[in-house]
């Protein structure tokens, strides 16, 4: 049975991100120096597929942390899965009136 989604398992938080792109060294190597920097951030990547798995045990980082660590390095993040809300970006928008 495959599994497919983000995963909660009490304080767990697993996400997939598909980056085309990511199996040439050059990105592989500084997105691991990217990730490995992150406090709580387990990961695993399947560069034959272009997927990153993403593990937290709390929320340090929302998606839009993460997109943005994915365009610095020219690739394009798009997530697998629903997202859990706990990884939603933390700011509010408001409606603007005409």
């Amino acid at each position: 049975m495959a599994l497919t989604g983000p995963l909660e398992f009490g304080d767990m938080f697993e996400v997939e991100i598909y980056a085309r792109g990511l199996r040439e060294m050059g990105n592989i190597l500084e997105l691991d120096r990217q990730l490995v920097e992150i406090a709580g951030l387990r990961y695993k990547m399947d560069t034959n597929h272009d997927i990153v798995y993403l593990e937290f045990d709390e929320p340090t980082l929302s998606i839009r942390d993460i997109r943005t660590i994915f365009l610095k390095l020219g690739l394009e993040p798009l997530f697998i899965g629903a997202i859990p809300p706990e990884l939603q970006s933390r700011t509010k928008t408001e409606r603007l009136s005409a």
